[in-house]
This record gives C-alpha cells, sequence and structure tokens, in this order.
C-alpha cells in the first residue's frame, strides 16, 4: 500500500501528459487523498496545474492510523491547492494532520431528490414482496464489521417480545455475510431478519418508504449518502454518532442518535419505533440540497484555485 500512490501516478503519468496536450485542463480534481489524491498532487507538479483533493472518509478517518501512509496523506494536503471534505468532522480531522484550515473547504453531499421522494408504502410493500402488516426497519450498507449490522441483529432479537411483528431488512453484500447468517441463526430470527443482497440504487426509495425506521451503526463515516436519502423519502433515522452523520441529523424531529452497543440501540428503536415522525416534513427538509448546488460550490473553489491567466 505505500507504493500504491506511486504506481498510480507512474501509470497515469504519459496518458494525462497526452490527454493535458490535447486539451488543455485547467486543474485537477481527485476523491481519496491516498492514494489517488496523492497521484493527482504529483501528476499536478509534473504538468504545472493545480490539484484539489477531496477527503471522503475512510481516507481520513482510517488511513491516517496507518504508520506508513499517514506522511503520505499529510504531504498530499499539504500540497494539494486545496481540500474538499464532505463534513465538519472530516475537515477537523485534516487541520488535526497539521494542514491549515485555510486550505480546506466543507461541502457536503446532496441527494437525488427524483430518485428518493417519498412513495405509497402499501404500493412498495407490494412492489417488494412485503407482508402487509408489521413494522419495518432497513439497514443499507456493506456487509462488513464496521457498519454494525451485527449490533443491530442483536437489538432486534432483544426487542422480539415487544414487538413481536418488527422485520429488519439488510440490503448490502460483503464479506461479513456468513457471520451475520450465523448470528441470525443463533438469534433464532431466521423469520424476523432477513439478508437481502445488494439492491439497485433505484429501487432503495421503495425500501425507505415502506420502513418506519432506517438504521445505520457504522463506527465510522463520511457523509453517508443513505442517511440523507432515507430522510429524502421521509424515513426517520437511528444512527450512532459517527463522522457526518450528527450533521445530517441535525434535529430529533429527522431521527435519533444512539450509542454504539446493543443496549443503547435497544432504547433507541423502541423510542424510534413509538414516536409520531412527521414523513412529510423530513422529507421536505431533506430533499433541499440538490447534487447540482454541490456541482456548483465544487466548480466554484476548483475556480478559486486556478491562476487569472489560465
Amino acid at each position: 500500500m505505500p507504493v500504491h500512490g506511486m504506481l498510480m501516478y507512474w501509470a497515469s503519468l504519459p496518458l494525462a501528459q497526452h490527454l493535458h496536450q490535447k486539451e488543455q485542463f485547467d486543474c485537477i480534481d481527485a476523491h481519496f487523498v491516498y492514494p489517488d489524491g496523492f497521484a493527482a498532487v504529483r501528476l499536478g507538479r509534473n504538468l504545472g496545474l493545480p490539484a484539489v483533493v477531496s477527503a471522503r472518509g475512510s481516507d481520513i478517518n482510517l488511513y491516517s492510523s496507518f504508520r506508513a501512509i499517514r506522511p503520505m496523506l499529510r504531504w498530499t494536503l499539504l500540497h494539494a491547492d486545496g481540500a474538499i471534505a464532505v463534513s465538519d468532522d472530516l475537515k477537523n480531522k485534516i487541520i488535526a494532520l497539521g494542514i491549515p484550515e485555510s486550505k480546506i473547504r466543507v461541502i457536503s453531499n446532496g441527494v437525488d431528490a427524483e430518485r428518493f421522494q417519498p412513495r405509497d408504502a402499501k404500493s412498495a410493500r407490494k412492489q417488494l414482496g412485503l407482508p402487509e402488516e408489521g413494522s419495518i426497519a432497513v439497514s443499507v450498507g456493506s456487509l462488513i464489521e464496521s457498519k454494525g449490522h451485527h449490533l443491530l441483529i442483536a437489538a432486534i432479537a432483544e426487542l422480539a417480545r415487544s414487538f413481536p411483528q418488527l422485520r429488519l431488512y439488510i440490503l448490502g453484500e460483503g464479506a461479513y455475510r456468513s457471520t451475520l447468517e450465523q448470528l441470525v441463526r443463533e438469534k433464532k430470527m431466521q423469520d424476523r431478519i432477513f439478508l437481502f443482497g445488494t439492491r439497485p440504487n433505484e429501487e432503495l426509495s421503495l425500501w425507505f418508504s415502506v420502513a418506519d425506521l432506517s438504521c445505520l451503526m457504522s463506527s465510522r463515516e463520511g457523509w453517508p449518502n443513505v442517511v440523507s436519502e432515507a430522510l429524502a423519502c421521509g424515513t426517520p433515522v437511528l444512527a450512532t454518532r459517527a463522522g457526518g452523520i450528527p450533521e445530517i441529523i441535525s434535529s430529533p424531529d429527522l431521527g435519533m442518535l444512539v450509542e454504539r452497543n446493543v443496549q443503547s440501540i435497544v432504547v433507541g428503536l423502541e423510542r424510534a419505533l413509538t414516536k409520531p415522525w412527521n414523513r412529510a416534513e423530513i422529507a421536505r427538509h431533506s430533499r433541499s440540497r440538490s447534487w447540482d448546488a454541490v456541482a456548483a460550490e465544487v466548480e466554484a473553489f476548483l475556480q478559486s484555485t486556478i491562476p487569472a491567466e489560465s
């Protein structure tokens, strides 16, 4: 991994030089600080172009703990002409690496309001082949330990008696599947908890619309789109305080934040499943930030790094 940045730079340099001669670029926009951003900053220095890098989450939350990678993150951020963070949480972590605050712009993610909007729950249940009755919780994310599906499964099992008709649908795929399936069997929850695998993005609005609650029990995040997308469908969210999640769930009218342990999740589920939510207001609030607005902010920041004579 310590050589990935240089390998990416060397491999892309001939093509970047060729394309720049042909198109005359104004700047380089790179996402994920290492190795992509590292390679981009090197390309910028070679081609005489400004380079902006965007921190997405794991590049700062996880990679900064790797002794061999942390110096490369710092080098990239120090030599980039600007850095974009998708949340204030990531911005603060970048500053902690010794990067001047003046170089960093926070530009949060948006949501596709055409794709993610409230749909008729009864019709959506029918389309997805789900039972007409009973409460539904969904959890969308890769089947990896950091997403916390195992904690949610354990919490749902504890609520089996008090919420006898509650079902959990986990949407995603990953190496942790067999572990989660075994946990479901151990808890004897095969008729209550279902691992549906990866679903098409365009189908997610149906899942959020049938759900009484969307859950995300992550240990680390940047700005998880799945939270914004659930809220845009009018679905309240129960989530941990990881990364930028508290910046999305900025009001108790949008959802609830819990600690990353089974007992806290149980209490949060009980409260969230019995609270009367204004789903129309949740959707209205959460659909206001479009990807067009995000693009305009990114473009303005890129423009600010380009010399006037360009």
